[in-house]
């Protein structure tokens, strides 16, 4: 995992924008289309506003969600209304390129799975999307991975559901989606995350967000998150040893 600390929550979330537009523009050129899954939250909004930004042939670009809460089409606790809002409405985004997670159906267990395939329409089967973006939470929460939810141990699906979690149930991508992408961006701004910043860039953390693969993952925070963080530093070489000869003392035999 590589640290990109900026000074400032805009700050970062212009390093993180223009990271994200660089791996999909790569991905573009490589298989002429990408995948990119976004998380939700109030967090990572500047991100989203500062990635609308980026000259990007959007009309290649492909956006799923990374969870959404079981709620009614349209009301504001729907992570949808924000990507809707900031990448299609006022962006560059066509409106068929958002896949919206379809939590208002009355068969949720059939939404996922339609979700899964819908994912695996662009991304492969099984999907390997090109890049993740995910959030952290002060419990060490991401996408809708809760502690102790049994959603954690789902291995054999793509898209799945939650238990109920702060009056809502969720739809989430699982471990072994997330764990197959191309790339993890993670955003994460506010000292009042600096404690589990620290804990995930340290690498074997408790919590659900530390089970996310490692090898390919950036982690994009402002000073205020990253301040507990211990970059590794550079080991030296060990100094050369040099063997000094002892005199003896005048006056002494041989």
């Amino acid at each position: 995992m590589r640290l990109e600390v900026a000074r400032t929550a805009e700050g970062a979330a212009g390093v993180a924008a223009r990271l994200i537009a660089m791996v999909l523009g790569v991905a573009i050129g490589r298989r002429t289309r990408a995948s990119l899954a976004l998380s939700g939250g109030t967090s990572p909004l500047p991100m989203l506003r500062a990635l609308a930004q980026e000259p990007l042939d959007w009309s290649a670009v492909h956006v799923y969600q990374v969870d959404e809460r079981v709620v009614a089409r349209g009301d504001s606790a729907r992570n949808l209304v924000a990507l809707h809002e900031i990448l299609v409405w006022r962006g560059p985004l066509p409106r068929r390129n958002l896949h919206p997670m379809w939590v208002d159906r009355a068969d949720l267990v059939g939404a996922a799975d339609s979700y899964a395939v819908e994912l695996a329409q662009v991304a492969g089967d099984p999907p390997i999307l090109d890049l993740v973006h995910l959030g952290l939470s002060n419990d060490g929460h991401t996408a809708s991975l809760f502690p102790g939810d049994p959603v954690l141990e789902v291995k054999d699906q793509s898209v799945a559901l939650t238990a109920e979690h702060n009056g809502h149930r969720r739809m989430t991508l699982t471990y072994p989606v997330l764990n197959r992408a191309r790339s993890v961006v993670w955003f994460v701004t506010g000292a009042d995350k600096s404690g589990v910043v620290a804990d995930l860039y340290a690498g074997g953390a408790p919590f659900p967000a530390g089970r996310v693969a490692r090898r390919r993952a950036v982690l994009v925070a402002d000073e205020a998150a990253a301040s507990e963080a211990s970059v590794p530093k550079r080991r030296r070489p060990p100094a050369r040893s040099v063997v000094v000869p002892l005199r003896k003392p005048k006056g002494t035999g041989p």
